[in-house]
């Protein structure tokens, strides 16, 4: 029993808006401000990503302007005196290749602790940008189009046992029948669980009701 999966490739932006390493402090804040983004991608050469700036790096400029950093505070505080994008970006830059899961690119934005991250492919060039909002298009999918997928890829497989359907209402799938194998009952649940879009399962199996 599977299901299709998304790729960071199917809701990323394409065209990501990003600046060199000559770029400067005001361009970037500009930006940020134009695009309304938290971060860009630094660039050097045909489009291999280098870095990233982000509205982290530019604040020690205005948190270190009257205040003296701590100790602990020396090399955030040597970004405040940057004036261009090489100098402001985090290097070596965090990013995710456009054939991962939705899941791998959110765990690496919380890992990390970022809110978007450049798309490169295998020779880190630039392909587009996924931010943490792009991972939630998921659940913009229509109840319609969930349980048509999961009647197709789960209960139309040979393997699904047979007269089992599914209704969907806000995202949370139902799976509606008589159910003879307690035992598939994690597995199924798992694969429902899996199509992207569903926000909880629910068992109602008859006699064997189970709530998941």
């Amino acid at each position: 029993m599977s299901a299709s999966h998304y790729t960071v490739s199917d809701v990323m932006t394409h065209t990501a808006v990003a600046i060199g390493r000559d770029a400067p402090y005001k361009e970037i804040v500009a930006l940020l401000d134009q695009w309304k983004v938290s971060a860009l991608p630094v660039l050097e050469g045909e489009g291999r990503v280098v870095g990233v700036v982000s509205e982290a790096d530019l604040l020690p400029k205005e948190e270190f302007r009257l205040e003296e950093p701590r100790p602990d505070e020396f090399a955030e505080a040597a970004k405040a005196g940057a004036l261009r994008a090489g100098e402001l970006m985090s290097s070596p830059a965090v990013t995710v290749h456009p054939d991962a899961t939705l899941a791998e690119a959110a765990r690496i934005m919380a890992t990390r602790k970022v809110k978007r991250l450049p798309v490169v492919n295998g020779i880190g060039m630039l392909e587009g940008v996924v931010s943490r909002s792009d991972l939630l298009k998921v659940f913009l999918r229509t109840d319609g189009e969930i349980e048509e997928e999961i009647r197709r890829s789960i209960l139309g497989e040979s393997a699904a046992p047979a007269g089992l359907d599914v209704s969907v209402r806000e995202g949370v799938a139902t799976l509606h029948g008589a159910l003879l194998e307690r035992s598939l009952v994690p597995l199924l649940a798992r694969a429902v669980r899996a199509v992207e879009g569903v926000v909880d399962v629910r068992m109602d199996l008859g006699a064997h009701e189970d709530a998941v």
